[in-house]
């Protein structure tokens, strides 16, 4: 990072040796960005201005960012400046835009979830993230897209439309986070909200080549008073998390998203830094048989070479803690509590990926039992805690195979059950309520390749302290046009 008054960052600096402009900070890191805004050196318009145009550049071809309004950015953006031009300490995310998915309410903005039932769901007050991210100094850019209720690990819906993968517009950009994992690898701000209840932050960085942290339950608060209380289920999975382009600036977004806000009961005052523990890290190539492809298998290895040579121990496991089980009852919460409502509002959007998903899991999730499935997650949890006492972290596939062809899963049913076998290590984890962390390691010609590191409850410092030494060891993720 870049300190206030220090100066420019190599890359800024390189760039104006040989013609960079300044419209071109778009390529910054959130880190570098906020410092060189906080010493005056680059202006929160300035960055704002920078991406406005990089989403006018690129948008159109990614259908990433839905909804979005320039005037209302460079207000943000003046407020910033002027609080700076005072002497005011705003925040550590001073001016970086930032992009937030679809499903959460942001004041005068419709919470749209990917529905059409929603689209005139205007929101009258912000969510915690929302207002966390506003209070952090983060310049809010515009509204990413996601699959209707965010049910798919691909994104596209009725009301917006299909998202392009950046990377490879044949492959998915993941779900249901897509929108955000595709802007923040194609340079639409250098950070993105995404929520996650079965992959849905890990699987879109995974398929778009960016980091996505999904958070420990209770770390992020979450309210969105524009639509009903979920269902208990939802709410034991659901988490809000971000994606970004360094593991360094997810340290700064998870800070920045996790404050205190008394409309979440289920927020928790842990401290980001927990107890120090060993380096020492589990490492899993095919969790509960899930029987990943040799490309999956390889990055995992590849990456536990990486943290070893950062000086971690790292022990190969035959397997973990029950995941396979995990990722059912994780399933039936998910979709079960509540699912004839459910299933009769996808009737009513009439979104064949939706009906697709509901109707393809109709037979996982009955009979639906509440009390009995609680109580097997409790008695799993402890299980899963009693690992991680022993390993501080687990290095796992995040998915079982490289990322999907786009919208694989409607091809017929023998692809959706391929696709839901391979996200068995994503589904697993929210039970728990554990924290996961996807980080890109590479590409497989031009498709991306990454790994997932998994830790205790409210160990994320772990996960990224992991993700961190990984990182370094290999390619750096960076901006990208889009391809053809």
């Amino acid at each position: 990072m870049a300190p206030a008054g220090a100066a420019l960052p190599s890359a800024l600096q390189e760039g104006r040796q040989t013609g960079f402009q300044m419209q071109d900070i778009w390529r910054l890191s959130a880190q570098d960005l906020a410092a060189l805004i906080k010493s005056k050196k680059v202006s929160a318009k300035e960055a704002a201005e920078a991406a406005l145009a990089r989403l006018d550049a690129v948008n159109p071809r990614l259908n990433a960012v839905v909804d979005h309004r320039p005037a209302d950015v460079l207000a943000q953006a003046s407020v910033i400046d002027a609080a700076i031009g005072r002497g005011e300490d705003v925040g550590p995310l001073a001016g970086v835009p930032v992009t937030v998915k679809v499903n959460i309410d942001q004041e005068g903005f419709a919470t749209t979830n990917g529905l059409k039932l929603q689209r005139d769901t205007i929101a009258k007050t912000n969510s915690p993230v929302i207002d966390n991210l506003r209070k952090s100094g983060a310049v809010i850019l515009g509204r990413t897209n996601c699959p209707a209720f965010s049910y798919r690990w691909f994104t596209t819906n009725l009301v917006h439309g299909d998202t392009k993968n950046p990377r490879d517009p044949g492959i998915t950009p993941g779900g249901s986070s897509g929108g955000a994992a595709s802007a923040v690898a194609a340079g639409i701000g250098h950070i993105a909200h995404g929520t996650d209840i079965a992959g849905s932050i890990r699987y879109p960085a995974y398929a778009c080549g960016v980091h996505g942290l999904r958070t420990t339950l209770g770390r992020i608060p979450a309210f969105n008073a524009s639509v009903p209380e979920r269902t208990i289920g939802p709410q034991l999975c659901a988490v809000s998390g971000p994606l970004a382009r360094t593991i360094a600036d997810l340290r700064i977004a998870l800070a920045a998203m996790s404050v205190m806000d008394a409309r979440d009961p289920w927020w928790v005052p842990a401290p980001l830094q927990g107890a120090p523990m060993p380096k020492r890290a589990a490492m899993c190539l095919n969790p509960d048989g899930l029987d990943p492809v040799p490309e999956v298998k390889a990055a995992v290895a590849d990456a536990g070479k990486r943290l070893e040579r950062a000086g971690w121990i790292v022990e190969e496991i035959t397997n973990t803690p029950p995941l396979r089980e995990a990722a059912e009852l994780n399933t039936k919460l998910w979709l079960g509590d509540g699912y004839e409502a459910q299933l009769a509002a996808a009737e009513r959007e009439g979104d064949p990926g939706a009906l697709a998903c509901l109707r393809s899991n109709r037979s996982k999730v009955f009979p639906f039992d509440l009390s009995q499935t609680l109580t097997r997650r409790l008695t799993l949890t402890r299980e899963w805690l009693a690992f991680f006492e022993k390993y501080p972290v687990l290095l796992m596939p995040v998915s079982g195979e490289l990322p999907f062809p786009d919208h694989l899963d409607r091809k017929d049913e023998a692809s959706f059950a391929r696709v839901w076998h391979a996200q068995i290590p994503q589904i697993g984890i929210p039970l728990m309520g554990l924290p996961g962390l996807t980080v890109s390691t590479g590409l497989v010609g031009r498709v991306p390749v990454g790994v997932q590191i998994v830790s205790g409850r409210f160990r994320e410092d772990l996960c990224l302290a992991a993700g961190e030494a990984i990182e370094v060891g290999g390619t750096p993720s960076a901006a990208i046009d889009p391809a053809g």
